[in-house]
């Protein structure tokens, strides 16, 4: 392209000229003096034109012609800009910035949907744990409710409200779960609106396969953090319920996921559980009666090897034997493990040993089961606890005589 001059600023007045020049006529000193006001008028308006034209397309010229070496300079944006993921975790102590949108931005979608809304919709849902049945979708799911008893993801409980991800806009968080056997997995998920108003996940809080066997409870605060009540043990069949480990865990919007921001990571060992192993001789049977019923006698040894007291020792599995009969079985507080009789005895402390003599009135037929016997931890309240080491809770009797 020919480098723009002065000549060529002024070849465009001298064609200004030339066009206009035709409409000029001699005429008398009114249309003279007409003439020349028209003619001051357009002769300001062409050489704001040639100002226009001399400053603009040398501008643009030199730009094409002279470009440095180097990427020209990006434009500007005018959307709203992606926030970049966060290189770390949020701390504790941090708390998502609400922001507001500006004159170029759209207002963030409203998030609050009622639990009547959810169930209506369709989501996609994070993957269930691999021990999940396949009837536990995640793909285009709809939600049902608590009281559904098919194995199908269900909402549980109530809903909760907060600004998750400080956009100024209200979220929605669920616990949905799905079963398996007895079991439930369970995950608590955050919702919100797109753009259109379709509801969406907006991504998964905490779920049953992250170092946790339930969730218990979950709340929403006031800066847009969730806490997370979670179990290391998930009651189901004939695990009692005062068994779980609890722990409250928070969790934040990290950008792009949530990420845990306080609490406990792990559950470590219970500690409320000890060490009791037991030891037996044989079960020595006295001779028949008239009836054929016959007196056995055993003798067992029970260690607490700790760390913590045992309120009650109990002992169970008595039915493998036959029926109770006298020794230290006459000083039995009888309670229940699952069900099942059992003989309360003596509290055993730490590092504790105690031996006892049971006597058992045995039929002529015997039982249909090895005889057996079990050692428990029970508290005060009669409740029965798991042990450390249960391999060595119990023992098989040999029977003599």
């Amino acid at each position: 392209m020919p480098e723009i001059d002065d000549t060529m600023i002024s070849g465009e007045f001298a064609a200004f000229r030339e066009a206009y020049a035709p409409a000029v006529h001699a005429a008398g000193p009114a249309a003279v003096r007409t003439t020349v006001r028209r003619r001051r008028r357009r002769t300001a308006v062409a050489a704001a034109a040639a100002v226009v034209l001399a400053v603009a397309i040398p501008v643009g010229a030199n730009a094409a012609l002279h470009q440095r070496s180097g990427p020209p300079p990006a434009p500007a944006e005018t959307g709203t800009p992606t926030p970049s993921p966060s290189a770390t975790t949020p701390s504790p102590t941090s708390s998502p910035t609400p922001s507001t949108a500006g004159p170029t931005q759209a207002a963030a979608p409203d998030g609050r949907i009622s639990r009547a809304q959810l169930l209506a919709a369709r989501v996609d849902l994070p993957g269930w744990p691999p021990y999940a049945p396949t009837t536990c979708t995640t793909d285009n799911v709809r939600l049902r409710p608590s009281s559904q008893t098919g194995y199908v993801p269900e909402v549980l409980g109530d809903l909760e409200y907060g600004d998750l991800d400080g956009d100024g806009a209200t979220e929605t968080v669920a616990l949905v779960a799905c079963r398996y056997g007895e079991a439930l997995a369970k995950q608590v998920l955050a919702f919100d609106r797109d753009a259109a108003g379709r509801i969406v996940t907006m991504g998964r809080i905490a779920g049953t396969r992250e170092g946790m066997a339930d969730i218990t409870d979950f709340t929403v605060e006031a800066d847009g953090r969730v806490r997370v009540q979670v179990a290391d043990i998930q009651p189901c069949c004939d695990t009692p319920s005062w068994w779980p480990q609890q722990q409250w865990r928070t969790y934040a919007w990290a950008g792009t996921r949530f990420s845990q921001t306080a609490g406990r990571t792990k559950f470590g060992t219970d500690p409320r559980l000890t060490d009791l192993t037991l030891t037996a001789g044989d079960l020595v049977l006295d001779k028949a009666d008239a009836n054929g019923e016959r007196i056995g006698s055993v003798t067992v040894t029970v260690v607490n090897k700790g760390p913590v007291d045992v309120p009650r020792v109990g002992f169970t599995n008595f039915f493998t034997i036959g029926e109770a009969a006298d020794g230290d079985l006459s000083r039995c507080r009888w309670g229940t493990m699952s069900g099942i009789d059992s003989c309360l005895l003596d509290a055993l402390p730490a590092g504790g040993r105690r031996t006892y003599t049971f006597r058992f009135r045995i039929g002529p037929d015997g039982t249909s089961y090895p005889p057996s016997l079990l050692v428990v931890h029970f508290d005060t309240q009669g409740r029965h606890w798991g042990d450390l080491k249960p391999k060595d809770n119990s023992v098989r009797l040999r029977t003599a005589g």
